[in-house]
């Protein structure tokens, strides 16, 4: 048989997209071109999703403070701002203590509130909690989790860390992609009286929202802040030690009158959170879990996020010649996708939350002989639609799957097909919100935070929820979160993740830090909603496998999978689908339709990322920042 020639043009751009990667493979300066440089820091880096937020991280590094100190300054001022975050979220973050030489879990999510119930939701003919609004509402994690993060790890002062986001609530500069944001949202911010009142200063003119560029005023937040500040003063006045005196802010923010008025406003507009709900509620300091890859130690939140799926993805790629397939290749976008879809299928019906029944089966699921028998079903010809959950059981000395009935039933909606298992309401009934895209529901949102300091301090947080548009919750100027509605109903959907009274759902935040001989070396986040693992997945590999540096890796391009089962809205999902960088060849993008794959091109697929590499042969930092959006780093 001939062999086909490809026509010139093709061999050409073959052999240009042949010699970028190896050029990116041998190290060589220039090896990529970058939108973004990369930064070099010998003492301090802070990496967020805004560059005034930035700005409060070097702000804080100047005034002595550690690299939690300028974290927790820069979740504040993101909160503030407004970044796909609000005050009344939730936050997650990994910190390495150089001092006990351990990676820490914090855990400051949420929990649903009294009276949140599927039959609560079922009643009102909602197959899931609402996208939007009070009823969305988990109970405030991020104040909680800023109060225990400073309080057990940083040095400064309340005060002294708040100090920036205080002065943003007083009114600073409102960037367009915010402002025109809520513009978009108006319609439904006027459907709650306290964000009316915020958020939309020009009512009844043709644009209501703040204008690009005006100092916008937040008065009633400002005025929490300085209630915060204000029980830390008094403690420290009456003798009470620097903790004990940040704990007094904790108390006012979740027993006393800020909790007071937050439940009241919250009640006031339909929402369920009680007194009681808050002051039960704490913030848990935990073990993260890991996994090794080519003996790189890699960390994750447990499975209340989905930081595992990553672990997972890992294991099944570690012994497969991934540069050997080249990157972005049809067969290494193939491998990529199948692993992405297995681990993903367990995140769907194994993980939820470790502080509540059913026990999650970790040590199955993160397991190397797990993954070896998940990869022999893997199909490497083609796409398998129908990929679904395992069973990690075995792989934890345990001979029966508690649930092994509802796992054979489990499938995916596919052509409009409902679940095996059948839910009251239909899909959407009833739920406010219903109509948001699903694409803005799976991709966007979230904020990241990266910091580092010389004495070794690091912290990858992926903080989130109270987002536009959100419920303000009284005269608290606090946004409450969004994230009830990443739980289930139906146990046949998941039954570790089914919706109760005090339990967290099981949330797409998903903060990394990688470990080289002991010591800190890659910290790494990203914005997004069921991306996130994805892209910090690719971003790994890029570093790992391909050689390149940290802002190459952020900029580098990504595939997005959409099979599994969005953790928004109505829970969808979309087989096949992928989404494929525009710089990927045509050939590529036509071998891939053969393998069952419905391809779409975007011009930006990364992120957006943000990572801090420790260079300890050199003793320096190097931060990556996305190149798309307003991530922004600050070194010294």
């Amino acid at each position: 048989m001939r062999a086909r020639r490809l026509p010139l043009r093709r061999l050409a751009l073959a052999a240009a997209a042949a010699a970028l990667l190896l050029a990116v493979l041998a190290g060589r300066p220039g090896a990529a071109r970058t939108a973004k440089p990369v930064l070099h820091a010998r003492h301090w880096l802070a990496i967020t999703g805004k560059p005034l937020a930035a700005t409060a991280g070097a702000m804080t590094f100047q005034k002595g403070g550690n690299a939690v100190d300028a974290a927790c300054a820069m979740l504040a001022a993101t909160c503030t701002m407004w970044d796909t975050l609000g005050w009344g979220g939730e936050t997650q973050a990994l910190i390495w203590n150089p001092e006990t030489r351990k990676v820490i879990g914090v855990n400051a999510l949420g929990v649903a509130p009294t009276g949140a119930t599927p039959e609560y939701f079922y009643a009102k003919e909602m197959p899931y909690p609402p996208e939007f609004g009070p009823l969305a509402a988990v109970t405030p994690g991020t104040p909680g989790g800023l109060l225990v993060m400073l309080a057990e790890y940083g040095r400064l002062s309340l005060a002294e860390v708040l100090a920036p986001a205080l002065q943003l609530a007083e009114g600073y500069p409102i960037e367009q992609q915010l402002a025109d944001r809520i513009e978009r949202d108006k319609a439904r911010l006027k459907e709650w009286p306290y964000s009316r009142a915020t958020l939309l200063p020009h009512l009844g003119e043709p644009r209501e929202a703040p204008r690009a560029g005006e100092v916008f005023k937040q008065p009633e937040l400002a005025a929490t802040l300085r209630k915060l500040i204000e029980a830390e003063r008094q403690a420290l006045a009456a003798g009470k030690s620097r903790q004990a005196a940040i704990q007094a802010a904790y108390d006012r923010f979740y027993k006393g009158d800020i909790a007071a008025e937050l439940v009241r406003g919250t009640q006031e507009q339909g929402g369920l959170i009680t007194a009681e709900d808050l002051a039960r509620w704490e913030v848990k300091l935990e073990e993260p879990v890991k996994t090794t890859y080519k003996e790189i130690e890699v960390y994750k939140l447990t499975t209340w996020t989905q930081g595992p799926a990553l672990l997972q993805a890992l294991n099944l790629l570690e012994p497969l010649d991934l540069r050997g397939m080249g990157l972005n290749s049809a067969r290494y976008v193939h491998t990529l996708y199948q692993a992405m879809s297995l681990a993903f299928a367990d995140r769907d019906f194994y993980y939820g939350d470790p502080y509540a029944p059913p026990e999650e089966p970790v040590r199955g699921l993160l397991s190397k002989e797990y993954a070896a028998a998940r990869r022999q079903t893997i199909d490497w010809d083609k796409n398998d639609p129908s990929v679904g959950p395992g069973d990690p059981y075995p792989f934890e000395g345990k001979t029966a799957n508690p649930y092994r009935e509802l796992l054979e039933r489990w499938g995916r909606p596919r052509g409009g097909e409902e679940w095996t298992q059948p839910r009251q309401g239909g899909l959407g009934a009833g739920a406010p919100g219903s109509e948001r895209r699903f694409d803005e529901a799976f991709r966007a949102g979230t904020t990241s935070v990266v910091a580092a300091d010389a004495e070794g301090w690091v912290v990858s947080m992926t903080p989130s929820g109270g987002w536009m548009p959100a419920t303000i919750a009284g005269k608290t100027g606090v946004g409450l979160s969004q994230r009830m509605q990443s739980f289930v109903l139906d146990p046949a959907e998941n039954p570790f993740n089914v919706l109760a009274p005090g339990r967290r759902p099981r949330v797409t935040l998903t903060p990394t830090l990688a470990l080289k001989d002991g010591r800190p070396w890659l910290a790494f986040a990203v914005q997004g909603g069921d991306t996130q693992d994805q892209n910090l997945l690719q971003f790994f590999l890029d570093v790992v496998e391909f050689g390149m540096n940290v802002q190459e890796a952020a900029e580098g391009p990504n595939i997005t999978s959409y099979q599994m089962r969005s953790s928004f809205g109505d829970h969808a999902v979309e087989p096949g689908r992928l989404t494929v960088h525009a710089s990927t060849p045509h050939w590529v993008r036509d071998q891939l339709a053969r393998m069952g794959y419905a391809v779409e091109v975007e011009e930006r697929t990364s992120g957006p990322i943000n990572a801090i590499l420790l260079d300890h042969a050199h003793g320096t930092m190097w931060g990556g920042s996305s190149d798309h959006g307003e991530d922004y780093g600050i070194g010294w």
